[in-house]
């Protein structure tokens, strides 16, 4: 083991640096306003808020979220208080915290997603954009905007001529048949960076109440079921394209992290653990730097390079 001495855990995502790679996903961590007394935000490479789009959403009926023997179901319904109120109530808190604040954004057309970043470019204190294309596009009878390359380019297209001055990070759906061709169509597009991958569709079903546990039919399945499934995602999404890959999926342990940093993810982003403990991105950017020492390196980039698999 190398002795003892400074950790580098600092990571570059094109144009953003993160002091680490754990990165708290959105719709997991409120407006990291919520986390704020409860996790120093300082200590994490980032947070990425919840979900915004043009006009308020209320979201979904109760129960949104059901805890199953696999992971946990949510069926939120994207509620959020719309990009105006974000800019006017959250943002401002949030330029207290030296930390990255990226803005998830989600829309019904392309339009509206270029509308949403062309309402925050001026505003100061965001370190980047994420892209939901896991969400309906209405003008095509609500396919899924990240289902097929081509309604992938025009999304992604329409968001990158509005962020002008912001790294774009797309967050792509697991519901396709090539998550590489998927892929190469958000790089193409002007995709800075790629988050791999959005919640799996699903439901659980109460037989003796003859209805949902949620207050949708189904929901979205995270935890540490998808896991595996995940990792394989962001493994054929990195042999697919050159821009750097933010894991997530089912990450509990600093195990799980370095895990998605062997198969190629830049890195990570936490989700359902932070339901489970809401200190949970800050104790693994602290184990992980205490774990990194046990691999002979005191740099992230020399780590993943240990971390390399062999698959012959």
């Amino acid at each position: 083991m190398t002795s003892a001495g400074p950790v580098d855990l600092s990571v570059n995502l094109g144009a953003l640096r993160l002091r680490n790679p754990i990165i708290a996903a959105s719709g997991t961590f409120g407006y990291g306003l919520e986390f704020a007394d409860l996790v120093d935000l300082e200590s994490i490479g980032g947070f990425v808020t919840k979900g915004l789009s043009l006009s308020p959403i209320r979201g979904s009926p109760a129960p949104r979220l059901f805890h199953t023997p696999s992971g946990m179901l949510n069926a939120v319904g994207l509620q959020n208080v719309g990009v105006r109120a974000f800019m006017t109530e959250k943002l401002p808190v949030l330029r207290k915290y030296d930390t990255p604040v990226l803005v998830n954004i989600f829309g019904s057309a392309p339009e509206e997603y270029a509308e949403v970043i062309r309402i925050l470019e001026d505003a100061p204190g965001i370190a980047a954009y994420e892209l939901n294309i896991s969400c309906p596009n209405v003008k095509q009878g609500g396919m899924q905007f990240g289902s097929e390359p081509a309604m992938v380019s025009q999304v992604v297209g329409f968001a990158r001529r509005s962020a002008a001055s912001r790294p774009l990070w797309v967050k792509l759906s697991p519901l396709v048949t090539d998550i590489g061709v998927i892929a190469q169509a958000a790089a193409e597009a002007g995709a800075d960076a790629l988050t791999v991958a959005n919640t799996y569709p699903a439901m659980s079903i109460d037989v003796k109440a003859h209805r949902s546990r949620l207050g949708c039919p189904t929901g979205g399945l995270s935890g540490p079921a998808i896991r595996p499934i995940t990792l394989r995602l962001v493994w054929e999404a990195h042999k697919a394209v050159r821009i750097p890959i933010i894991g997530l999926g089912g990450i509990e342990t600093v195990d799980d992290v370095l895990e998605y940093l062997s198969v190629g993810a830049a890195a990570v982003q936490v989700g359902t653990a932070s339901f489970v403990s809401p200190g949970a991105t800050r104790d693994l950017a602290a184990e992980l730097k205490r774990r990194i020492l046990e691999f002979n390196v005191k740099n992230l980039k020399d780590l993943t390079e240990v971390l390399v698999p062999k698959f012959d």
